[in-house]
């Protein structure tokens, strides 16, 4: 999984935004809570009566990621946690976690460490 630049993707170390807060469950799972801002989101909240804070509950696997992402571990490091807990079940393991971080990523909910 090589990036255009040929950095390896999973080599890329995540970071949690800083626009999101999140919290861990008495069930042990991670929920995410979103602020809904810009004018758009303003109009659909007084119009639609959408939230203006989204919760998004993690599954187990992203409950157990979620809390790894450091800003210091690379894919490839947080993996190898995901492979102790998790074992067989979790694979394949790096096509998940490459799939796993590019949806984060898609509703920026990480961002990439700059080298």
């Amino acid at each position: 999984m090589k990036k255009q630049t040929g950095e390896n993707y999973l080599e890329r170390v995540p970071v949690r935004s800083p626009e999101l807060s999140w919290k861990l469950e008495e069930n042990g799972t991670v929920t995410l809570e979103k602020e809904n801002t810009g004018i758009f989101n303003r109009i659909a909240q007084k119009l639609l009566k959408r939230p203006r804070i989204s919760y998004i509950h993690l599954d187990e696997t992203g409950s157990f990621v979620w809390p790894l992402i450091d800003g210091e571990k690379s894919i490839i490091d947080i993996g190898k946690d995901v492979d102790a807990h998790f074992g067989e079940a979790a694979h394949p393991l790096y096509e998940r976690l490459a799939k796993y971080f590019q949806v984060m990523e898609s509703y920026g909910f990480i961002i990439w460490k700059k080298n």
